[in-house]
């Protein structure tokens, strides 16, 4: 009998390790329509794909899209079996922590301890926060880093007992800008990241660095939505090349795809550097797009919200354009509550009628198809299936 359970995400990272391939990391932070529409197309093309939702999009009260780890994992699982596509991983992205508090490793620890128990089987865990600019040697810069890591990785491997499972780690912060512009990680301070989690006994697969990627759309100085096309493909490679030439098992993971142009990611991504490829607010404005013609009344009551509850607070970051306000924060709208608890969007979105959902699913599918065939994953599943 087959079996599409979530497998373990290094069973993906290492059968791909030698791969020109990339394989695509979905947050379906609506998964109405989405996940199967995915899962459709990962099965035509027997692409290998990992779902997988953020701490901040997921967390024990449900993070910004309403869903706790056990909602997103059975949702996903359910999707899986009614396709009928077993290559595929439950990733916990951006287990962050941005202070390194005691308070708050305990509290990212009974998240672990649900994500575990949920059933996912792959991990990313983010303290790319915790950089001192004032070392003076990589390893002293990544100190922090380095221990909350080795911490946070032990702690799931001990509560697995004994069950393989993905580990992503952080060297760089997505996004980050100083004087200069855009902050990138170097080889040297990936190498050396890397070789000091693995003298502490951990080994991860997969590696996101700071290449010049932004999580979320990308706007011009006017606020209008513009392509991405800030991903340093140059510093990419020299990365994976040091990587690879330092005798590390780790491939790098690329954040922050939405809006970066497809042709660019099939003529110019180096697959056999990239391991992982992120694609996160793609999906979630492919389903506002179809709320906007599907359910005007919904859209419409959502924007509302978003510019009435945000509008302020994007004027004072300098952010007036609509279409800026609205992106940026519509993400708040998913799993909002009430003062009294109650959700005011999420269940008239998992509710949509069967030609919304049907709109969203056939839409997730194509799109995922151009995805997957930009990253080269076609037949991926395959090249992963002959080593379990």
């Amino acid at each position: 009998m087959a079996n599409y359970e979530p497998i373990p995400g290094s069973k993906i990272f290492n059968a791909l390790n030698n791969a020109d391939s990339i394989v695509m990391a979905v947050n379906p932070r609506m998964a109405v329509g989405v996940v199967k529409g995915i899962f459709r197309a990962a099965k035509e093309l027997d692409a290998a794909l990992i779902f997988e939702l953020a701490k901040s999009e997921s967390d024990l009260k449900g993070g910004y899209t309403g869903l706790t780890p056990a909602d997103h994992a059975r949702i996903v699982k359910v999707a899986a079996k009614e396709i009928g596509f077993d290559i595929w991983a439950l990733h916990a992205d951006h287990t962050t922590i941005k202070k390194g508090t005691r308070e708050e490793i305990e509290d990212t620890k009974k998240l672990i301890d649900a994500q575990i128990k949920a059933g996912y089987t792959s991990f990313a865990i983010d303290a790319s926060f915790l950089f001192d600019s004032n070392g003076k040697t990589p390893e002293e810069e990544l100190k922090r880093n380095i221990d909350v890591t080795t911490e946070l990785a032990k702690y799931i491997k001990s509560h697995m007992k004994g069950k393989e499972f993905g580990l992503e780690v952080e060297v760089g912060e997505i996004g980050k800008t100083d004087k200069h512009g855009r902050v990138l990680t170097t080889p040297e301070e990936a190498v050396a990241y890397i070789k000091a989690l693995n003298k502490n006994g951990v080994y991860p697969q997969a590696i996101a660095i700071a290449n010049g990627s932004v999580h979320g759309n990308t706007y011009d100085a006017n606020g209008n939505p513009v392509e991405q096309v800030s991903i340093d493909i140059p510093q990419t490679i020299r990365i994976g090349k040091a990587l690879e030439k330092a005798g590390l098992h780790v491939r790098i993971v690329q954040h922050g795809i939405t809006g970066t142009p497809r042709e660019l990611i099939c003529t110019k991504f180096p697959k056999k550097a990239i391991v992982k490829g992120n694609v996160a607010t793609f999906w979630q404005d492919m389903v506002w797009d179809t709320l906007k013609v599907f359910n005007p009344v919904l859209y419409s009551d959502i924007h509302s919200w978003v510019m009435s509850t945000y509008g302020k607070e994007a004027a004072e970051k300098g952010i007036t354009n609509e279409k800026q306000v609205f992106g940026t924060y519509s993400k708040k709208a998913i799993g909002a509550r009430d003062k009294n608890g109650k959700f005011l969007f999420f269940d008239r979105i998992y509710k949509s009628d069967k030609d919304t959902v049907n709109a969203i699913e056939s839409r997730a599918y194509s799109e995922a198809l151009m995805f997957f065939r930009a990253f080269n994953a076609k037949g991926s599943a395959k090249i992963v299936r002959k080593t379990l």
